[in-house]
């Protein structure tokens, strides 16, 4: 996650360790920005005197989950509020200093292929093949490369024929953006509802004036990491005769922008971009990302300090009340896994937290007691990712009582052995062209890197990158839970369009899932890797700590009969 963290081919998520020299400390008089939470059932007047008595400011507030962005100059703020009876307390919300080079690229490996060695893939433009058509529909030039489309019956002998979606179904991509003028990406997205809830900050992101628009306050249909943009494209590319064809092509995109070009993804912005959801007729929201700084948020961690722990504790109460409020809404709520190769059910440790702000990443013992925010929040439904093979990617978390269903996210290693990585054995959506420019192209504007394609039809071209990550699975599921508004939804009399109870969605994607087995042998053994590595599968083919009730599928989703 981080873009869960991240996806793993693409996003970034920074993983900690700043510049001494760059950071400046609340004890200097520095203002720091926290998020607190209201105890719930007090005023809102109360908690505003209740924060100011702590020496806070208030920035902004969600009142509709008791919620308030703060800064304060005051060292002992967070103590401070603690002790009010009207606050729940107070989490950091944004960090100080400068984070590393390596942090990016070290979270990014996973998601872009892994590290080491040269990959095979394309790196050129693609010239296309045949083109299948059914039913008056054709695939679109790229499909050929599109073998996750195939695994859950999105294509045109599929689920395209019978149900492609709708404008009425929104979906909302909470991510680091999208690129609403990607030729795939525009005919779908909507500049209506489309917001952006955080601002880049240049002591992690880099500095404003370098960035594509010279700004640090990004444009609601702007993605500088990529991200967003490939999530985006997997749940909803149009089928329009350019690149490829998203699991649900006429669904209505939108973007609620709260992970940052650095990917990371502060509490704030997130729980904004869930209240937004739900006040605004999201029908499904995709979550690939965990909030920062904590890769598991533990109440009662022996080896964390007391005002870690209330960070944590405010973190799972904050992110479960905002997932709550969407839910009532109607917002089906759905999350990548991670991409840690961890069976979350049975963790151990955690050397990646806290990742922000002066102190370096440290060993923590965590057990299941201690929870990946949104991902293990109740009413969440967790996705797990496959490879070309159809079985558990390498990197891929797992667990019996998390993984609720799996789709595919990809397996760079999965026909090949090291250090030679299969791009192709990834998921293909698209990518800014400012991204697939920088990453190096040719005079005539075909890409050099192997993990990127480009499609030019007549005078228009787009491009395209492989991925791989539980990142790209879960929009997989998004997708085919788009299908099912879209299929069975009625009239949404409040805010238009149509609507479906992230219930009876949630039953739909479940139970249409196919019954997929563990492996055999189990434990099963990651043998192609430079270091194989084994993992256990619990349960039966109806349900298991791999995929879950099953990998999703559009055709069977639409179809009513399972």
């Amino acid at each position: 996650m981080r873009n869960l963290r991240m996806p793993m081919l693409a996003a970034a998520v920074v993983a900690a360790g700043f510049s001494v020299a760059a950071t400046a400390t609340a004890e200097q008089g520095e203002s720091r920005e926290y998020v607190v939470l209201y105890t719930q059932g007090a005023s809102a007047q109360d908690a505003r005197q209740a924060i100011e008595s702590a020496g806070g400011q208030i920035v902004d507030e969600n009142a509709e989950i008791g919620v308030a962005t703060v800064k304060s100059n005051d060292a002992s703020f967070q103590d401070k509020a603690a002790q009010q009876p009207t606050l729940d307390g107070a989490a950091a919300n944004k960090p100080i200093g400068y984070a590393p080079p390596d942090a990016i690229s070290k979270r990014d490996a996973i998601e872009r292929g892994g590290s080491g060695g040269p990959g095979k893939g394309n790196g050129k433009d693609h010239k296309g093949g045949k083109r299948a058509k059914a039913k008056g529909v054709t695939a679109d030039p790229l499909s050929s490369l599109q073998w996750d489309m195939k695994a859950i019956g999105a294509t045109v002998e599929g689920s395209y024929g019978k149900q492609q979606g709708s404008h009425d179904v929104r979906v909302g991509v909470i991510d680091t953006g999208i690129d609403g003028s990607h030729p795939d990406i525009v005919p779908n997205f909507d500049p209506e509802l489309s917001r952006n809830f955080t601002v880049d900050d240049e002591t992690i992101d880099g500095p404003c004036a370098a960035e594509p628009d010279k700004s640090c306050y990004d444009s609601h249909n702007v993605d500088e990491n990529g991200h967003g943009t490939h999530v985006a494209g997997t749940i909803g590319a149009a089928l329009n005769g350019v690149g490829i064809g998203g699991v649900a092509p006429k669904v209505d995109l939108v973007n609620l922008r709260a992970g940052q070009d650095s990917g990371y993804f502060f509490l704030g912005p997130t729980l904004d971009a869930l209240t937004f959801a739900g006040d605004h007729g999201i029908d499904v929201v995709n979550m690939s990302y965990y909030v920062d700084p904590w890769l598991y948020n533990c109440a009662e961690n022996p080896g964390d300090s007391p005002a870690e722990q209330r960070d944590q504790k405010l973190i799972i109460s904050a992110t479960q009340r905002a997932i709550d409020y969407a839910r009532s809404k109607g917002v089906t709520t759905i999350a990548a896994e991670g991409n840690e190769a961890t069976d979350l059910g049975k963790p151990t440790s955690d050397d990646t937290s806290p990742d922000y702000p002066a102190t370096a990443p440290r060993h923590r013992d965590v057990n299941n007691s201690c929870l990946s925010m949104p991902t293990e929040a109740n009413g969440v439904i967790a996705v797990s990712s496959t490879g070309p093979t159809g079985n558990k990617a390498y990197y891929s978390n797992y667990g019996l009582e998390q993984t609720d269903v799996s789709a595919p996210g990809g397996d760079v290693y999965a026909h090949t052995k090291q250090p030679t990585r299969t791009y192709p054995d990834a998921i293909l959506a698209p990518m800014p062209e400012a991204l697939a420019r920088a990453a190096g192209v040719n005079p005539d504007g075909s890409p050099k890197t192997p993990n990127i394609v480009r499609d030019c039809q007549n005078t228009a071209c787009a491009y395209y990158q492989y991925l791989q990550g539980t990142s790209m699975a879960s929009p997989h599921a998004v997708g085919v839970a788009a299908l099912a508004v879209a299929q069975y939804g009625t009239k949404d009399k409040v805010n238009g369009g149509v609507t479906l109870d992230p219930a009876r969605v949630e039953q739909l994607l479940r139970g249409s899932a196919v019954d997929t087995p563990c492996p055999t042998p189990n434990p099963f053994v990651y043998s192609n890797l430079t270091t194989p590595t084994t993992h256990t599968c619990e349960g039966t083919a109806a349900r298991n700590g791999f995929f879950g009730d099953g990998l999703v599928s559009a055709s069977r989703i639409i179809s009513g009969q399972f």
